[in-house]
């Protein structure tokens, strides 16, 4: 039999422990989704490296460790709803999955949520919610939300998503113009007042405004 893929994975997650994740759900959450099956078949010999691939749409696929970071910022328990935007290859909103209630998902390709619809039956994933749509509006009619992650960069702070955020909840989200961003933690609190905390530099593409594409 060949156990070469399930090798990798824990030599990913081994890396990513030594790259500073800490949260073992969070690394078992990695480490029970195969990572390849997000990623396209000219790139599987990379798929379990620690670094960004490219997808179809333009858009990537972001690197196992910013992945794991974001989601140890939102301190995740199975009680959380949770709104992601930007679904992208879904390989964030399968770890999102393994750890919250129900994950919330919008893509603006129709092309990338179709291919991401199909990876989560796969994996038996039920509790992922997706919409095709213009992602910086979030998602109203399903708000609020315990937390919140955006996998594109804003311009400047997302407040129409921050908007969505329950008292108490938590969002990520990366924020500036230019190709390198800052990785914010925003955390609401129980008048609804946001706080906010820079955490590292990453490189997302940008979040788009306006009606879905047809992609």
């Amino acid at each position: 039999m060949n156990t070469g893929p399930d090798t990798r994975i824990i030599q990913l997650v081994m890396a990513l422990r030594s790259a500073g994740l800490s949260d073992n759900a969070v690394l078992a959450a990695i480490e029970r989704t195969p990572r390849d099956l997000f990623v396209p078949e000219g790139f599987q010999d990379q798929a379990f490296e620690n670094r960004p691939l490219p997808i179809d749409c333009g858009q990537t696929i972001s690197q196992p460790f910013v992945v794991g970071a974001m989601t140890q910022a939102l301190e995740l328990d199975d009680r959380c709803k949770v709104l992601e935007i930007g679904t992208g290859s879904g390989y964030q909103a399968a770890v999102l999955a393994r750890l919250a209630r129900r994950v919330f998902t919008v893509e603006r390709y129709r092309t990338l949520a179709k291919e991401a619809e199909g990876r989560f039956a796969k994996l038996r994933l039920s509790n992922i919610v997706q919409r095709i749509g213009d992602g910086s509006v979030g998602w109203p009619e399903q708000a609020p939300f315990d937390r919140i992650i955006v996998t594109a960069a804003a311009a400047e702070r997302p407040d129409a998503l921050l908007a969505q955020l329950r008292p108490g909840g938590i969002a990520v989200a990366p924020v500036q113009r230019g190709p390198v961003q800052t990785l914010m933690r925003y955390v609401a609190d129980d008048k609804g007042q946001i706080c906010d905390e820079a955490l590292f530099d990453v490189r997302f593409v940008p979040l788009v405004a306006g009606a879905a594409k047809a992609l």
